[in-house]
């Protein structure tokens, strides 16, 4: 497709705003655009109808707080400490973003841009981490990696303290949590003027359990345990994922009654794939597992001061937004700071056409290693190895390593090279991402009972 010209030039002279916003568990097929048929999101649906849908977009890990270290670095998550803890939980306050790294939106806030969080944060806890250490001027919502949607709690209990903060002070908010960001999102937007450009991360925790939809306040009030292993089914999962559709459509309504939704990027995506409840279909595997249902994301764009909607087959990952965003921008990354990522903007444009990427990754103390070079993918589970034509056979069923044993190899090989340039997985690390009523061979996926 190619760029768009019919835009006023004043728009496409100006610096882009940014909003970037992020589902938690949400799964390959959760939107109706993405195949979704029991329920439907139209707000989304619409986004993508106006901009760009990708077929072939990666979460950089199959947890929360990893991929967010990509998101927001633009590097493989595995060249920082904190970027191991898959997820970051037992020592937030020692691994988290260190604040002298550059990140995306130091770098925007340093080139004039406004910076705001709202929503999860989820990279290190106060005092040493937080989102104003990190290149955020505003920050509303939670440190942490889930709370209820009610209680704003991260567990059950009247000794519980709230992981609810504007800055860095706790506050104290009534409402479902998805709405609250809505809300929040939509004030701030409603600030901002053509004057000066913004980046503003809107980090929902929509839909990661507890399974509570906006009504079901009497059921978040009974939890006896926010895990989500407590409750939850089809029904109301639908309804998490409705109330995210919805606040998502309250903040693209801010943009439009500011007069900013032409020269605005916006961008959708998920930080992994989706949980118990979530539609993976034709995927297989969900959350944890390098299986492609537990990596690939749905993924949307919208720029239409520049980017004619599309579908675009180009494979991507989350450590791509920085530079791409960067470049949108005409903000270069910081050159002690080399990104992993590449921009797709020129693929997006039109000036290029899609080109083949190789992507690589690990997880859970190496027992879980992938890679994806054009349409093959090499995938370990413990000591079972296995190669996949993901194109041809989405399910990842028909294990073609004796069949083209020289990709298997060459992958392989390939995976081997490039894990030796990162901090080794420990196991000192494989304990401390993890509750202590959790082993960690529960996130190991048997690949035996799904017929392979």
């Amino acid at each position: 497709m190619s760029i768009i010209t019919n835009v006023a030039a004043s728009a496409s002279t100006q610096a882009p705003n940014i909003v970037f916003i992020l589902a938690d568990d949400l799964g390959w097929a959760d939107l109706s655009v993405y195949g979704q048929a029991d329920f439907t999101t139209p707000h989304l649906d619409a986004l993508a109808g106006e901009g760009v849908r990708f077929t072939q977009a990666y979460a950089n890990s199959a947890v929360c707080s990893a991929t967010r270290f990509a998101l927001i670095t633009g590097r493989y998550q595995y060249r920082l400490r904190g970027g191991l803890e898959e997820p970051l939980v037992r020592k937030a306050h020692v691994h988290g973003l260190p604040p002298e790294h550059p990140t995306l939106p130091s770098l925007l806030r340093d080139a004039g841009y406004d910076t705001a969080l709202i929503g999860k944060w989820h990279l290190g806890s106060l005092p040493t981490f937080g989102p104003l250490k990190s290149g955020y001027d505003r920050f509303f919502g939670n440190y942490g990696g889930a709370i209820d949607y009610f209680t704003h709690k991260p567990g059950v209990g009247d000794a519980v303290a709230r992981d609810l903060y504007e800055g860095e002070v706790p506050v104290e908010r009534v409402g479902y949590y998805t709405q609250l960001l809505a809300d929040e999102a939509t004030r701030w937007i409603g600030e901002r003027s053509a004057a000066k450009p913004f980046f503003l991360s809107l980090h929902f925790t929509a839909p990661h359990w507890p399974w509570v939809g906006p009504e079901d306040e009497e059921i978040s009030l009974g939890l006896k345990d926010l895990f989500h292993y407590d409750g939850g089914n089809l029904a109301t999962y639908a309804r998490m994922v409705r109330s995210l559709d919805k606040a998502v459509g309250q903040a693209l309504d801010a943009l439009k009654a500011q007069g900013l939704a032409d020269n605005t990027i916006v961008v959708f995506t998920s930080d992994n794939g989706g949980e118990r409840f979530s539609k993976t279909w034709p995927f297989t595997g969900q959350k944890t597992e390098l299986l492609e249902g537990g990596i690939r994301v749905p993924t949307l764009l919208r720029w239409p001061a520049r980017i004619a909607p599309q579908v675009s087959d180009q494979v991507t990952a989350t450590m791509d937004w920085l530079p791409t965003l960067l470049a949108a921008a005409g903000v270069a990354p910081h050159a002690d700071y080399p990104p992993d990522g590449e921009s797709i903007l020129p693929v997006l444009e039109g000036d290029a056409p899609a080109h083949p990427r190789t992507l690589f990754w690990r997880y859970k103390s190496q027992r879980q290693r992938a890679v994806r070079e054009g349409r093959f993918k090499y995938l370990r589970i413990n000591d079972n190895e296995f190669l996949f034509d993901v194109e041809d056979d989405t399910l990842e069923r028909a294990n073609l390593r004796d069949k083209h044993p020289e990709v298997f190899e060459r992958l392989r090989t390939a995976w081997e090279q490039w894990n030796a340039q990162f901090l080794p997985i420990t196991d000192e690390v494989i304990t401390h991402g993890l509750s202590p009523d959790i082993q960690a061979d529960r996130y190991v996926p048997d690949l035996s009972q799904r017929g392979m």
